[in-house]
Parts: structure tokens; C-alpha cells; sequence
């Protein structure tokens, strides 16, 4: 069952407009705790860049494509992801001129679908992007422990390097988000500058074998698997949708929201194929794949090494370090907004909305992400997991399928949304883009799924990837805090109709 639909009421300052609460509710008047902020389109761009941490994209997921994928063809895979990401963009910005309301996926799904399932989506939401930042400081902890234990140093377990990171991004969380944005600035441009130098030495010199156009050759686009192809290409994205959760402490947000979605996936998806078709030059189109396979980790080094030599290589592993903890940043700092957005709303404690007077930061949310985030770490060492091969493996998985999930459904409610409201009859923003952005994304999520255990590392007796109990587990834990969403707002709809009618109530939202 549905939610009835938001009245069509509009005015030029608050276009939604839904009933007020109902009188009988015993339930004392909402007092939103507002973040503020005069973030511009170049500061949200910058963190969404962060959260993409390009510089391990191009070290870890494009050899990985290269091996599994369409070979030859990667480059191609990541402009028919930019295509679908943009498809999505359009009806997820144009909504956000008609929902004033911070929130994301959440609210979104709220206007458009049904409020059940909108709470459900910002559990999973939180969820997932808990998955990524503790599967990053997981990554870095286990590469730090090899670089020292790989020049004769002591070996020292994983998990400390890991809560160092994590002290890092907990610290940074709790300032004011114009110095996040400034520090991932300062970091995002030091390892996009790197690999654009090495991107201009491949050119330069002619590469391998000479500039090539192969990878965007029919025969070589559709060789291979190009469906796990376009499954890293896609996971490579993850982040840019986060955009819309910092409303609130943006400037002019009708504005600055979509120009920041629109420029990340462009600039994102831009940035990628470039790197990766110079990867193919730099190796030559016969060579990569076998390249690829015998260098998984360090690809990007031995292009470095090759193209610029061995001071580049230690430029290069400095960076990987700062790219990670800008990457742990940026998700830290969407989870605490999530949890603002739901605290404020008064589904979880409404001291977890409480802004710090000083940095304007929502501060108990900060640290509950932190202390969640200890928490895992502090298990996954207990339990002897590796930071690397199950920790980011298992985390990122998990992550990966449960933003394609919401993405698809967060699509699928900006069509009904306007379809239910008529607030605008603009076929293309409202129809046509959302719907093959729909498409897209759900074909990601079924393909996510169907290769999972790749993704995860659940290998059978054989050596194959195969659905195992790893598998299963880690999917079945994707379930607990959508579903206590869903039933806490079904709760809510029975027991405190004032509380649960505000989610979708623009009035105190409005900018």
C-alpha cells in the first residue's frame, strides 16, 4: 500500500506541500535542527571526487576489468556508465527543485513511492556506506602492514594502521565541513595530477605501440565479458549520488545541487576512460589483458615506472595512503548527514541531530559513525580477518549492490512522483531519462548479484567463484536495518501519524 500522494498545491518558493499533522497525535511539534553552509558546486564536487578516490579506482578496479571484463574495451564501459548515471541525474536533480528537504534517497523515495519504503532506504543507505568507509581503512591498514613488512620492517597487524586512518577521518568529520572540503581538495588534486602526468608521458612518448583507438572498436567492446565490464565501471561511480545529502549546507541548492551531480559523473566518467585507455596505450592493446593479470595490485606502478620512473612509484603508494583516507572522508561525513537527516526527524534519538555551535557539524552523529566504524574494525582483528582480501572485499560488495539497489529504486520514484503530482510535464526529465536510467541501474543490480561471489572472493573447492555460505551470509546482512525501517515506520503510521506525516511535510525544509 502506497502513501497518498503529496497535494499538488504549489507556490514558486514551496512546490510540495502535504497535510499537516494530525491533532489527535500526542507527539510533541518537530524542531528541525538545520545544518547550514555556503558550500559551492566546486566544494561538493570535490568531495564527491573524494568518495570516487580515483586514483585507487585506476590502480585496483580498472586492472580488474581488464582481467574479467571486455579487456581491450574498458574504456568503453565507462562511457556507457557516464551515460546511465546522467540519465538517472536528470530526474534526481529536477526532483530536487520540488523536494527542499535533505535526505537523499530517503526522502526522495518517501515523496515518490511510499514513506515505508523511503525510511527502509536510508537504513540501507546508512548501511551501505558504512560498508565503504570501513572497508577502505580496512584496505589501508592492510597495505600499510605489507609496505613495512615488504622493506624488512616489524609485522605489525593491519588493524592498527586501520584505526590510525580511522582517528584521521574521525577527527576531520567533526570540524566544519568547509575544512573537509578543503582537505579532500588539497589530496583529490595531488593524485588526479599524478595520474595526468603519466596519462601525458603515455601520449607523449606514443605509448606501447602507438595511440590506438581500440578499446572503442565494436569487436573489442563486445569481446569478453562486457558485463562485468560495465559492473566495475559502475561500482568505479560510487558516491557521486551523495550530492543531494549535503541540501542543506549548500549555497543556492536548486541550483548547486544539479550542477554538482551533473559535473562529478561527467568529470568522474572523463577522468576514468582517460586513464584507462592510456593504461591500454601505455601496455598496447595485445598486451594489456596479460599485463593486467600478472600485475592486479600494481598495474598503476609499473605504468608509472615505465613512463616516468621509480620517484613516480613512491609519489604513487603515498598517495594511494591519502586518496583512501580522503575516500574514508568523504563517506564518513554522507553518513553523518543520513543519520542528522533521520535524527532531526525523529526516528532516531534527536540528540544525533544536535549541531555543533561551533563547526556546524552534526557532532553525535559524527562520532557514532566513528564509533560504529571502530567497532567493525576492532571485530574483523579479533576475528582474524584480512583488511584486504575480506574486509574490503566483503564490505564493498555489499556496498556496491545495495547504492545500484537504491539508485534503481530512487529512479523508479521520481517517475511515479511526477506522474502522481504533475508538477511538471517535461516528458524527458520526468519520463524518459528516469525510466532508461531505471533500466540501466536494475540491469547493474541483477548483474552485481549474479556475480557476487567474484565480488566477494567466495571461491569453491575447484577454484571458481561460486555461491557459497560467504555469499549468502553477506547478502542476508544487507536485510536487518531496511526491514527494521520499514516496520519502524509502519510503527510509526499507527502509533504517531504526526511524526510519520513529517516526513514528507516541506514546510520547515524549505530554502
Amino acid at each position: 500500500m502506497t502513501d497518498p500522494s503529496p497535494s499538488q498545491e504549489a507556490s514558486a518558493h514551496n512546490p510540495v506541500s502535504t497535510m499537516p499533522p494530525s491533532s489527535s497525535s500526542s507527539a510533541k511539534p518537530i524542531e528541525r535542527r538545520r545544518l547550514h553552509g555556503s558550500l559551492g558546486t566546486g566544494a561538493i564536487v570535490l568531495m564527491v571526487l573524494a568518495a570516487a578516490a580515483p586514483l585507487s579506482v585506476i590502480g585496483g578496479q580498472v586492472p580488474l576489468g581488464f582481467m574479467m571484463g571486455n579487456g581491450v574495451g574498458v574504456p568503453s564501459m565507462f562511457v556507457l556508465a557516464a551515460a546511465i548515471l546522467l540519465l538517472f541525474a536528470v530526474g534526481f536533480t529536477h526532483m530536487t527543485k520540488f523536494i527542499p528537504k535533505t535526505g537523499a534517497f530517503f526522502i526522495y523515495i518517501s515523496f515518490g513511492l511510499a514513506k515505508p519504503l523511503g525510511l527502509a532506504a536510508a537504513y540501507l543507505s546508512i548501511f551501505s556506506y558504512l560498508c565503504i568507509e570501513v572497508g577502505l581503512v580496512g584496505y589501508l591498514g592492510s597495505a600499510a602492514s605489507e609496505s613495512i613488512r615488504s622493506v624488512g620492517g616489524p609485522e605489525i597487524p593491519w588493524w592498527f594502521f586501520a584505526l590510525g586512518a580511522l582517528a584521521v577521518v574521525a577527527t576531520v568529520g567533526l570540524r566544519n565541513i568547509d575544512l573537509s572540503s578543503k582537505v579532500l581538495a588539497v589530496l583529490l588534486v595531488a593524485e588526479i595530477a599524478i595520474v595526468l602526468i603519466i596519462v601525458f608521458a603515455i601520449i607523449v612518448t606514443g605509448g606501447d605501440s602507438g595511440l590506438s583507438a581500440a578499446s572503442f572498436e565494436p569487436s573489442h567492446v563486445l569481446s569478453g565479458s562486457p558485463s562485468l565490464g560495465l559492473m566495475f565501471a559502475l561500482a568505479a561511480f560510487l558516491g557521486f549520488e551523495s550530492t543531494a545529502i549535503f541540501r542543506d549546507e549548500a549555497k543556492q541548492p536548486n541550483k548547486t545541487i544539479p550542477r554538482a551531480t551533473y559535473l562529478a559523473v561527467i568529470l568522474v566518467g572523463l577522468f576514468y576512460t582517460l586513464s584507462s585507455w592510456a593504461m591500454v596505450v601505455a601496455w598496447g592493446p595485445d598486451n594489456i589483458v596479460t599485463m593486467a593479470t600478472q600485475y592486479p595490485a600494481t598495474l598503476i606502478m609499473e605504468t608509472a615506472n615505465r613512463y616516468l620512473g621509480p620517484v613516480a612509484v613512491v609519489i604513487i603508494n603515498v598517495l594511494l595512503f591519502t586518496s583512501v583516507i580522503a575516500a574514508s572522508l568523504s563517506f564518513h561525513n554522507v553518513v553523518t548527514r543520513y543519520l542528522h537527516s533521520l535524527g532531526s526527524h525523529g526516528f532516531l534519538p534527536r540528540s544525533i541531530s544536535e549541531v555543533d555551535n561551533r563547526h556546524n557539524s552534526p557532532r553525535l552523529a559524527s562520532l557514532l559513525t566513528s564509533g560504529v566504524a571502530l567497532t567493525a574494525i576492532l571485530l574483523a582483528g579479533l576475528f582474524g580477518l584480512d583488511g584486504a582480501t575480506q574486509v574490503l572485499a566483503w564490505t564493498s560488495g555489499m556496498a556496491t549492490f545495495g547504492i545500484a539497489f537504491l539508485m534503481a529504486v530512487t529512479a523508479l520514484a521520481v517517475v511515479v512522483f511526477f506522474l502522481r503530482t504533475r508538477l511538471d510535464r517535461n516528458i524527458w526529465k520526468t519520463l524518459i531519462a528516469p525510466v532508461l536510467g531505471f533500466a540501466g541501474l536494475a540491469i547493474t543490480a541483477y548483474l552485481i548479484v549474479s556475480n557476487f561471489p567474484l565480488l566477494v572472493g567466495d571461491i569453491g573447492a575447484d577454484g571458481t567463484p561460486q555461491f557459497g555460505s560467504t555469499s549468502a551470509l553477506l547478502l542476508l546482512l544487507l536485510v536487518p536495518m531496511p526491514l527494521f525501517g520499514l516496520c519502524q515506520a509502519l510503527w510509526m503510521r499507527r502509533r504517531n501519524r504526526s511524526l510519520y506525516a513529517a516526513i514528507t511535510n516541506v514546510e520547515d525544509d524549505a530554502v
